[in-house]
């Protein structure tokens, strides 16, 4: 079978010619639609409307059938699991148009329209009969005679003494023409999910691909590195985070072994082991959101600090930060970091669990802070609790935490705790989840804010709430009387950070 394009008129369709051989001696020739009418009209099922105006066929090729066939890769390559670059070579025809060298860049500037805007694939290209000659590539679902041309397209063409006459030209598509997902979509079994997404972490690619992607796993990792610049290693989660620490096992799909690498987020640099510590990306946006709430002065308690993505951009503000990680490894790069961006005189650092980070430094530190000074303090205080899978469960440190004669409600610390959620309402389900520990109601007294999309029916959140006196002073009761802060508009950020 031979796919031609519609020699007349302005339909974008192809014609699926059977058992009709064209000659071509060349690459690049004249499409001569006299000699092809008079072979086409002795063909098994097609007929001639008008050879002036166009050719029909019964049956026509869909258009999204045509688009992905073209610029597909070759359909042997089903089923490969070991990458063979080679076996991705394919031929298509494509319009061009035949212009002398000089006038190209002039030209270009009108034929923006009418030009192939294929990534990897050069527009202009030698004419192999011609050296003062260059052939301009068009758009195969536009281009499809001289009348393919607008008016505007062809008054320059005029203008600069161009023929308008149209030539194919058969061109050589390899591995290094095909985006990532067209390789994986044409590789995995048809009708499968395909992987061409991955956490970016400096040279790392971190995939977590599903179970019918796994006999593919190593084919996938080197497309990774292949088709995105800088990516050395692709690595695959294969557990679940461990929530001790927040790593999780991880096999190399392909590239290098070295997970020591260097991020930039949010303009601060950071650098770890990542086989060793927990990194993600996704929430640099909830970083930032969280930094812009601090004000110069304001003080941050970081329970699970990680490597310094909130403590790092806080104490750029002036602001005073305890951090606190549990993981050796991450209290060792957290302190790294914190020198690395030059921080490291504004942030205290605590290698502790995090019932004992509130029940110890925190507690310590808010009793100066809520003390009896308390009043002329100008400065507020925050506690964020970013462990997902478990932070609601260190909310009970807050009880009873603090002696003493309780400060004025304004100045109570406001607590960030995240979680995840896969209840039909999120944010209510995680306001009652963090009241039951608390042993109070926060769904008058709280904010939720949703953070991203974790999984399919699975999201995460972040509760903010201001500590009530009565929870947090010992011999205090719950009342009515305690001033809370209206709650603030639940607010989405783009689930794709």
């Amino acid at each position: 079978m031979r796919i031609l394009w519609r020699p007349f008129g302005f339909s974008r369709r192809l014609l699926k010619v059977e058992s009709c051989r064209i000659t071509e001696s060349e690459s690049l020739i004249p499409l001569a639609w006299a000699s092809l009418i008079q072979k086409l009209s002795s063909t098994p099922g097609i007929f001639l409307l008008d050879q002036r105006k166009r050719f029909s066929t019964m049956p026509e090729i869909e258009t999204n059938q045509r688009d992905s066939e073209l610029f597909s890769p070759p359909s042997d390559v089903r089923g490969m699991t070991e990458l063979d670059r080679t076996a991705f070579k394919k031929t298509i025809t494509i319009p061009v148009l035949k212009v002398r060298k000089e006038i190209v860049n002039k030209l270009m500037r009108s034929l923006k329209r009418a030009a192939l805007q294929r990534p990897g694939i050069k527009r202009v290209i030698e004419d192999p009969e011609d050296e003062e000659s260059r052939l301009i590539m068009l758009d195969p679902y536009k281009m499809f005679t001289d009348d393919s041309f607008e008016k505007g397209e062809l008054s320059i063409l005029k203008q600069l003494n161009v023929n308008p006459q149209i030539y194919k030209y058969n061109l050589e598509l390899t591995y290094e023409n095909f985006k990532s997902e067209e390789i994986l979509k044409a590789v995995l079994p048809e009708g499968q999910d395909v992987t061409s997404g991955f956490s970016r972490v400096g040279h790392i690619a971190h995939l977590n691909l599903r179970d019918h992607q796994l006999p593919y796993k190593h084919l996938i990792g080197q497309v990774m590195i292949d088709k995105n610049p800088g990516i050395t290693s692709a690595v695959n989660k294969i557990n679940n985070i461990d929530n001790t620490y927040r790593n999780f096992q991880m096999e190399v799909l392909s590239g290098e072994e070295n997970m020591m690498t260097k991020v930039r987020e949010n303009n601060y640099t950071y650098e770890f082991d990542f086989s060793k510590v927990y990194w993600n990306p996704r929430l640099s946006t909830e970083h930032s959101r969280i930094t812009e709430l601090l004000k110069p002065g304001d003080v941050l308690f970081d329970v699970f600090a990680g490597v310094g993505p909130f403590a790092i951009p806080v104490a750029k503000k002036n602001c005073t930060v305890f951090a606190n990680d549990l993981n050796p490894e991450s209290h060792k790069w957290l302190l790294h970091n914190c020198k690395l961006n030059k921080v490291d005189q504004k942030v205290k650092v605590f290698n502790l669990d995090g019932k004992d980070f509130l029940q110890g430094p925190v507690r310590e530190e808010l009793m100066q802070q809520l003390g009896p000074l308390s009043k002329e303090r100008k400065h507020s205080v925050h506690i964020v609790m970013n462990l997902p899978a478990k932070a609601t469960e260190f909310l009970s440190a807050f009880k009873s935490l603090l002696d003493g004669q309780p400060c004025g409600s304004e100045l109570l610390p406001t607590v960030h705790c995240y979680s995840f959620s896969k209840d039909a309402n999120p944010a209510k389900d995680v306001q009652q989840r963090a009241g039951t520990v608390l042993g109070i109601s926060l769904e008058a007294c709280s904010s939720v804010h949703l953070v991203r999309n974790v999984a399919p029916n699975k999201e995460m959140l972040c509760i903010t709430f201001r500590i009530p006196a009565a929870i947090l002073y010992k011999n205090q009761t719950l009342n009515g009387d305690h001033h809370e802060d209206p709650p603030i508009k639940r607010q989405r950020t783009d689930k794709d950070f």
